[in-house]
């Protein structure tokens, strides 16, 4: 079974990802182990503080080190881990292929951000790897971290009902899936293309390829 456990200052906003379809799938059939983390219940100040200004100055809030650090030494007692993993827009982008890999690494940790960020401490010395979903500012890195365990579980064998199906998605061949279509094959006479209802497995495919080039091209992928 996959470990999985987040750190987070904010741990609610993650539960809500993680209570349906197929990541609670993999929870239930004891595929993934998912663990939250309050930063606040690491913190040895009073009244759990986790944050404080920057030195030097500025606007925002920073994360201190002390408390996430001892989270993951109190983590890392009990479990061993791949990667510790920081989610902030400044990073490495999350690819198709990032996810393929974790999914049959070991277990993870992976950190959220928040406020202004963390004590850069943090990023040189306490983490392995940083992640990035895009080139934009979230609150925090609480979605960044239920995107990342989404791309991740639903690869892992046994999670989905088809197992072939995430080797079909797009960006797995480095080309971007064709169109699909499903019933009715009329609708208000808008149609779906014949070759599709032909039955004629080798011009399905044809015709699928050529259409996964064409987007793949179109997307400048």
């Amino acid at each position: 079974m996959k470990i999985i456990d987040i750190i987070s200052a904010t741990p609610e906003l993650l539960k809500s990802p993680f209570s349906g379809s197929i990541m609670k799938r993999a929870i239930d059939k004891k595929i993934v182990k998912i663990n939250f983390h309050d930063l606040k219940d690491y913190s040895k100040i009073k009244k759990k503080q986790i944050d404080d200004y920057q030195y030097g100055g500025g606007s925002g809030m920073v994360l201190m080190i002390e408390p996430i650090d001892n989270c993951i030494n109190h983590l890392k007692k009990n479990n061993d881990y791949s990667e510790v993993i920081f989610m902030t827009p400044d990073a490495e982008k999350l690819t198709q292929k990032v996810s393929n890999r974790l999914s049959i690494s070991g277990n993870l940790i992976i950190l959220c951000g928040h406020y202004k960020g963390v004590d850069q401490r943090v990023r040189d010395n306490l983490t392995t790897m940083e992640l990035s979903i895009g080139d934009f500012v979230l609150s925090g890195g609480e979605l960044p971290a239920a995107v990342l365990c989404d791309s991740i579980i639903r690869l892992i064998p046994g999670v989905l009902n088809d197992e072939t199906s995430a080797l079909e998605d797009s960006f797995q061949d480095g080309i971007i899936a064709p169109p699909v279509y499903t019933r009715p094959s009329s609708y208000n006479n808008l149609k779906v293309p014949k070759v599709l209802l032909s039955g004629n497995k080798e011009k399905i495919n044809e015709w699928r390829d050529k259409k996964s080039d064409e987007k793949t091209k179109k997307m400048k992928f």
